[in-house]
């Protein structure tokens, strides 16, 4: 049977809006780029919030793999390490627990502003992460 490109759900973070409105926009043109649909675009209020909708969408059957895409900027204490260490750990658990992946375009913590928005472009390889280890687990069934 001949490979097919995954569907693609995303999940992205609100806050920081200038900067994950730009990255959800180019997550989409590089999926429509690579030939995978998009078919559920899901916008949480912060990084910490994006586990429930990744659950959410991976329990869909028109989703293949999940990107989350957020920026993490440091602030004052520590809050931006533990919101990308317990986001991210949630992330990878639902990806094993529903054998799909779910590629990590959270970039952070320890950024500036400015650094965020040099990073946008971390979408483009959240998506590729996403396509890539698809078709690498259907190689194996």
């Amino acid at each position: 049977m001949a490979y097919k490109n995954p569907t693609l759900g995303i999940v992205a973070s609100e806050f920081n809006y200038d900067i994950t409105n730009a990255m959800v926009e180019l997550a989409k043109e590089h999926a429509a780029f690579l030939g995978c649909p998009v078919t559920h675009i899901v916008k949480v209020p912060g990084a910490y919030d994006i586990p429930l909708a990744v659950k959410k969408l991976m329990e869909q059957d028109d989703v293949d793999a999940v990107v989350t895409l957020g920026a993490v900027i440091e602030g004052q204490t520590e809050h931006d390490e533990i919101v990308i260490q317990h986001a991210s750990r949630k992330i990878i658990d639902l990806s094993l627990q529903y054998n799909k992946p779910a590629a990590l375009g959270i970039t952070g913590p320890g950024m500036t502003r400015l650094q965020a928005h040099s990073r946008i472009d971390y979408a483009k390889r959240a998506v590729e992460a996403a396509v890539k280890t698809h078709k690498a687990l259907n190689e194996i069934r």
